[in-house]
């Protein structure tokens, strides 16, 4: 192909149309693979804070457990003391004596009562808390279940379309190199502004490529001689006529098959 500087305006309409039909394509890779990334992504946020919240449920269990069993000592020890102090109570030598082992005795007895009472609130804690935990885990197999197969999904997409995207990026930019930076950013520019990224497109039953409004048959005959630049005056989209841009869709299409 000729320099930018010698390049003919058909030359010109040719490599904008080919740019577009190469850029078209990459877009249709990306529409193939949609919104499977931000998934992929949010599910396995969801599936790490579902771990996150499984593990401080079963170090909560464990704590409570730990609990339990301190209650436990303390009720083996209060048992002992009560015996203890029972065995005191047969040598007192004054009813003050008695009367203050007495109370030793209620005192240890009630902190019995009051760790058997922690022990059963603790007890009803970790049912809970395991209720909870099971339906976390179920929770868990299904979304990284459903992550698995939207990995395996979305590495088959990659694996087929990866290689071709990267080959056509690569053509989009050798292409690029090829027109003069003012109609690659005119190109650009319209690309971001429609859509359907449609920059180029071909007149289709006399009117500008999917839009309704009707070219003039004068201004039809200028863009078939291919002697300047047109844009369609509704949607800013450059024109090409259909016999270009069917050549150019078959030569692209050729290299397409080869990717």
């Amino acid at each position: 192909m000729a320099t930018k500087t010698e390049a003919t305006v058909e030359e010109k309409l040719r490599a904008l149309y080919d740019l577009q039909l190469i850029d078209s394509r990459v877009d249709e890779i990306r529409n193939v693979r949609g919104e499977l990334p931000l998934e992929v992504e949010d599910l396995e946020d969801e599936v790490l804070g579902l771990k996150t919240r499984l593990d401080k449920l079963k170090t909560d269990v464990e704590t409570i457990n730990f609990e339990i069993t301190a209650k436990k000592n303390l009720i083996d020890e209060a048992k002992v003391l009560i015996k203890k102090y029972a065995e005191q109570q047969k040598n007192v030598r004054n009813s003050r004596e008695f009367n203050s082992l007495t109370k030793e005795v209620e005192f240890q007895e009630l902190e019995i009562q009051l760790a058997e009472k922690n022990i059963k609130e603790f007890k009803a804690q970790i049912e809970q808390k395991k209720e909870i935990i099971s339906s976390t885990k179920e929770r868990l197999s299904e979304r990284d279940s459903h992550l698995k197969h939207k990995k395996s999904e979305l590495n088959n997409i990659l694996a087929e379309t990866e290689k071709e995207e990267i080959a056509l990026l690569k053509k989009s930019e050798e292409f690029q190199t090829q027109i003069e930076d003012r109609l690659v950013k005119a190109y650009k520019r319209i690309r971001n502004n429609v859509k359907n990224g449609l920059a180029v497109v071909p007149i289709e039953r006399g009117a500008s490529g999917g839009s309704f409004f009707t070219i003039p048959p004068q201004v039809q005959v200028e863009i078939a001689s291919r002697k300047k630049i047109i844009s369609d005056e509704h949607s800013g989209r450059i024109l090409v006529d259909p016999v270009l841009a069917e050549e150019e869709q078959e030569k692209m299409q050729a290299y397409f098959s080869k990717l």
